[in-house]
């Protein structure tokens, strides 16, 4: 395969990529980028500890640079307190005991999971649905109560994608399912329902012509939008959009 139709991230880009304005918008950016990288070193000061503080929220908000993302994404979450305490848990579940139905449930998932991304797929070296296997089990065993839901392997997928570690990105999985989002993959899905009633009212506000559009034909927000919430908006936003919807879930945690 051709290196130049394949993103940093392992994303083909379609056939139709315009690279030519993809490469005269980076260069215009790359400006953006170096000072917003600055300004990040300066803060962390080669420091794995962050205060929190508005100038940390605008920082987040703003971009966060990627040599400095899986870190800060794991500091402000509080995903790094919970794997400092306990030591050696991510392991301990991956050798216990194992549930079939979780084991079936995730592995029908695994060629599901980001098709258009050559380290997911089995010819890949390494493969990364190994890594995205373990981190499923590991948590569907884990949180008894959530077990695996559909959705979960593409937050999953993406955190491996980002920290290029199973146990960070089992430990922010947590993060964002267990206490930033606790709603969204119960049962009862509160927390998920109430997100979509929201996301229903302010296009009624922001774009009437669009909810009237839906209303006329009957449409329903939950047949429309409910996968955009479950996978939170990764399997749907290009690469850069799915990153700030995971930082802008760690901003909560702030």
């Amino acid at each position: 395969m051709d290196v130049c139709r394949v993103d940093p991230y392992g994303f083909e880009r379609p056939e139709d990529f315009d690279y030519a304005s993809y490469e005269a918008f980076f260069s215009r950016y790359l400006v953006v980028l170096t000072r917003r990288a600055i300004k990040w070193s300066k803060l962390l000061k080669g420091n794995n500890s962050i205060q929190k503080s508005l100038k940390v929220k605008r920082y987040i908000r703003k971009g966060i640079p990627n040599e400095h993302r899986a870190l800060v994404w794991m500091i402000v979450s509080g995903a790094q307190t919970n794997m400092e305490q306990n030591p050696g848990y991510y392991h301990r579940l991956l050798e216990g005991e194992k549930n079939a139905k979780l084991l079936e449930a995730i592995k029908t998932d695994m060629n599901r999971t980001f098709p258009d991304n050559v380290k997911f797929r089995k010819t890949a070296d390494p493969c990364l649905q190994h890594a995205l296997y373990n981190v499923l089990v590991a948590y569907g065993h884990h949180n008894k109560a959530v077990g695996y839901c559909q959705g979960m392997n593409f937050i999953a997928g993406y955190l491996i994608l980002i920290t290029k570690n199973e146990e960070e990105s089992f430990w922010l999985l947590d993060a964002l399912i267990g206490r930033i989002l606790p709603d969204y993959y119960s049962p009862a899905m509160l927390g998920l329902k109430t997100d979509q009633e929201v996301l229903g009212e302010l296009v009624k506000m922001k774009v009437p012509a669009v909810a009237e559009l839906m209303e006329r034909h009957g449409v329903m927000w939950t047949l429309v939008v409910s996968r955009w919430f479950i996978c939170l908006f990764i399997d749907i936003l290009p690469v850069e959009g799915g990153k700030k919807a995971i930082s802008n879930g760690a901003l909560q945690a702030l």
